[in-house]
């Protein structure tokens, strides 16, 4: 029985999307961790039963470079041999790729169709100020190479963050053609009641 003034919630399949190995390890070691202490853990993790593994995308690629030596690549290729059951996931920063810098709309294309032929199935797509204009390049690329495009929303606070604001904005992705959205709370400041709102008022 729900409580008077709440949603009834229909029922629908809840899919587990597992960061460890990109978010968990940006987070908690600056993306330090080698392939190498990764490829014991990915046949149990390909058989858990996860819709995807986010495991490439946001810091690791400069860190691959800058600190481990590693081919991110070649990283990006040995989990896809090592993950066949299950969707590998990225994080990508729109217009920015994974610098730190707007690219060129022909590079960012490049990148986009060789990483899906590298491995990629869902890339997830954002820009820190929620410029839909820094997604556009990226989504079209991401769908043309037969990729799955996440458009994303990053929550923050103010007085201009409403939740008003953030349904217009997720409107403006579902016209851009994303294949789904996603709430990135980056600073960790999206309370349970906040999320609660803001979920109710997304629902279609």
């Amino acid at each position: 029985m729900f409580k008077e003034g709440f949603p009834k919630m229909t029922k629908h399949k809840v899919n587990i999307v597992e960061t460890v190995l990109r978010d968990g390890q940006q987070s908690q070691i600056a993306t330090r961790m080698p392939l190498k202490d990764m490829l014991p853990i990915l046949k149990t993790m390909d058989q858990a039963g996860y819709h995807a593994l986010e495991v490439w995308g946001g810091a690791t690629f400069d860190s691959c470079i800058r600190y481990l030596n590693e081919d991110p690549w070649q990283r990006l290729r040995t989990i896809r041999q090592a993950v066949p059951h299950t969707k590998l996931q990225m994080l990508l920063r729109g217009q920015n790729l994974l610098g730190y810098k707007n690219y060129p709309d022909d590079v960012v294309k490049a990148f986009v169709r060789k990483s899906v032929e590298n491995g990629i199935d869902i890339i997830r797509i954002f820009d820190a100020l929620n410029d839909v204009r820094n997604l556009q390049t990226a989504l079209a690329a991401t769908k043309a190479a037969g990729g799955h495009a996440q458009l994303t929303i990053c929550y923050t606070t103010s007085q201009f963050h409403t939740v008003k604001y953030f349904v217009k904005l997720a409107q403006k992705m579902a016209a851009m053609g994303a294949d789904s959205l996603c709430i990135k709370d980056m600073a960790g400041i999206l309370t349970p009641q906040k999320a609660f709102d803001l979920l109710v008022a997304l629902r279609p």
